[in-house]
């Protein structure tokens, strides 16, 4: 793709320029370099420029066959065009203008913007070539880490598997050999990015992480740091370092920082002076060098890297200030004023007091209401905990009295008290059933999806609102398959959706006689789904409010918040199903459950 801008004053010759990257303009650090080039050379540049820019995706391969449609696609571009300067982004880019100029540039000056000077072969520089590269000691890096967390034994070099970047883990390796006898070494470029996650989450005690740069994983996928990066550290149990100035913030400790600002600003100055008329050949650009070392605050702290163990002059970024820092003449300026309204206050106290006394009094109430009203629905749930509840503690008090009877006695029968305390043991592991099925209800947890039956949750929450179906004189009737149901869902969630719709009938037919309020809950399998199917015989849904009553805050009910539904549809659709609702001939509206059924854990598992 090929991306043209322009800027200068309108009446002046364009220099026209091409910007070409080595691996397309998102790969980093070289789209840093770029971004500081195009602002650095529209600022220093006295004419108008038009800016082009092309990108050798196949770069990161350098398969020679891939290189001769690109070859074709900048020939037809600009065969027409004048160029009056090339700007390459990392070295391939260089390596592919100075094989390929003779055919379609062949008298275009060059700038080799951002190798690292062992990738430039100057021995190929012609007069026309302009390198401005870097100079990376890796040696400081190494040094950096022990510096920082003496007790390093490991290191990770986090490192992709682009032919060029399997160069420089070579050179890595070479530089990693003198702390050999004291640190254990390993490259990540054999590792697909899935397994590089894996691994960074498993480096042992004492270890370090080091990003150089990922542009291509071991499958061949090119990845995007602002993606790869967090990710790392998201997964890493131990700090990430790295060099590009760039980087600091996206979750890496610092360390010794190339300025990615400072090779944008000299590769657009050495644009500048060649498009006024100096010779590249003449151009001496001093290599740009690892500067003052920087640091994320906010990785220091997580990791407990106390300040002192930084190198002198290093720079601490992205301190939090505290918040008197932040806000002195704020805060200042507040506590005189509330100085000021305390002093006020007092003097007005005599005569406000009885007025503030009923307001107070009148604020109490306002909140007590307020809470009552909050606790109302889980106060109509104390039938139900009751009643289940109550059976199996009094069935536990019968066979404890029994027990009693029978131990007083001479000849007391020892199997049929081990009964009597089996059966003490069974209805107290009721009880408990009971207790733990409000507490996995009510409890907050996160979305763990299962294969449950389907049948088995509509039981289990109907035997749950028994009591209350009781209370509000409701008869509450099932017609559950006789197959099971089989999805794969979250129990919780499931059970929060079928108490909702049940409990929403009931309050529809809150107005209706006891006699005739009727709820009919039915399961069964319709092809590939499960169903179910919550009706009642309440005066329906209007039929203007029937694609209404699941969006957010629609209620009919006076104290109703208008959630409930809304909910349930989303809870519904993040299972895979289908949530509706319709009236019914005659009277009453029914709420459809539709979920996809799925095979039972043990079928899959036998298939595999």
């Amino acid at each position: 793709m090929l991306i043209f801008s322009t800027i200068g004053p309108a009446a002046a010759e364009p220099k026209r320029v091409l910007l070409l990257h080595s691996f397309g303009p998102q790969f980093v650090p070289w789209a840093f370099f770029a971004g500081h080039f195009r602002e650095e050379l529209f600022k220093q540049s006295p004419d108008k420029i038009d800016l082009y820019e092309a990108s050798l995706e196949g770069a990161r391969f350098q398969q020679p066959d891939e290189q001769g449609p690109i070859v074709d696609y900048l020939a037809a571009l600009f065969g027409t065009r004048k160029l009056d300067l090339i700007v390459t982004i990392g070295a391939p880019a260089a390596f592919f203008v100075q094989k390929y100029r003779a055919q379609f540039f062949p008298s275009i000056p060059l700038v080799i913007g951002g190798p690292e000077q062992r990738a430039i072969n100057y021995g190929t520089l012609t007069s026309l070539d302009a390198p401005v590269p870097v100079t990376l000691d890796f040696r400081k890096w190494i040094e950096n880490i022990l510096e920082v967390l003496p007790n390093t034994t490991h290191i990770a070099w986090v490192v992709g598997a682009s032919p060029l970047e399997r160069f420089w883990t070579e050179e890595f390796r070479r530089t990693s050999q003198p702390f050999t006898d004291r640190i254990s070494f390993e490259w990540f470029n054999d590792l697909r990015f899935e397994d590089m996650l894996k691994r960074i989450s498993q480096l042992p005690p004492h270890s370090a992480a080091f990003y150089v740069d990922l542009r291509v994983d071991a499958a061949g996928v090119p990845l995007d740091w602002d993606l790869v990066l967090p990710k790392l550290r998201e997964a890493t149990n131990a700090p990430i370092f790295s060099y590009i100035d760039s980087y600091l913030g996206s979750g890496i400790v610092g360390g010794p920082m190339l300025s990615s600002e400072e090779v944008g600003r000299r590769m657009a100055q050495a644009a500048v002076r060649i498009l006024s008329g100096e010779s590249p050949g003449d151009l001496k650009m001093q290599p740009v060098t690892l500067g003052v070392p920087q640091y994320d605050w906010r990785e220091l702290q997580h990791w407990n890297i106390s300040e002192d163990r930084l190198p002198a002059g290093s720079m601490v970024r992205f301190r939090e200030p505290t918040v008197w820092q932040q806000y002195r003449w704020q805060i200042a300026l507040m506590c005189a004023v509330f100085l000021l309204q305390g002093v006020l206050i007092s003097g007005l106290l005599y005569q406000r007091r009885r007025r503030l006394y009923a307001e107070v009094q009148s604020r109490q109430r306002s909140a007590e209401l307020a809470h009552m009203n909050r606790f109302s629905t889980a106060g109509e749930l104390t039938a139900t905990i009751a009643h289940e509840i109550n059976q199996p503690l009094g069935a536990i008090l019968t066979n404890i009295e029994t027990a009693e009877i029978m131990i007083k006695s001479p000849t007391p029968d020892l199997q049929e008290i081990g009964e009597i305390l089996a059966d003490i043991r069974r209805d107290d592991a009721r009880a408990s059933e009971v207790i733990g099925r409000l507490r996995s209800l009510l409890k907050k947890a996160p979305f763990e999806p299962k294969h449950i039956d389907l049948n088995d949750v509509v039981r289990e929450t109907m035997q749950f609102l028994s009591a209350l179906a009781i209370a509000r004189e409701v008869g509450l009737t099932n017609f559950i398959a006789p197959t099971p149901l089989p999805v794969k869902g979250d129990l919780i969630q499931l059970q929060q959706v079928i108490l909702n719709l049940i409990v929403n009938a009931m309050d529809a037919m809150s107005g209706m006689p006891s006699a005739e309020r009727r709820i009919t809950v039915t399961t069964a399998r319709d092809g590939n789904s499960a169903e179910l199917s919550v009706s009642d015989v309440g005066p329906g849904i209007p039929v203007e409010k029937l694609k209404e009553v699941f969006e957010p805050f629609f209620t009919t009910k006076p104290q109703g918040m208008g959630m409930g539904l809304s909910i349930a549809r989303t809870i519904v659709e993040a299972h895979g199903g289908r949530l509706s609702a319709e009236n019914l001939a005659g009277r009453g509206a029914a709420f459809r459950m539709r979920l996809p059924l799925a095979a039972p854990s043990g079928a899959s598992e036998t298939m595999n």
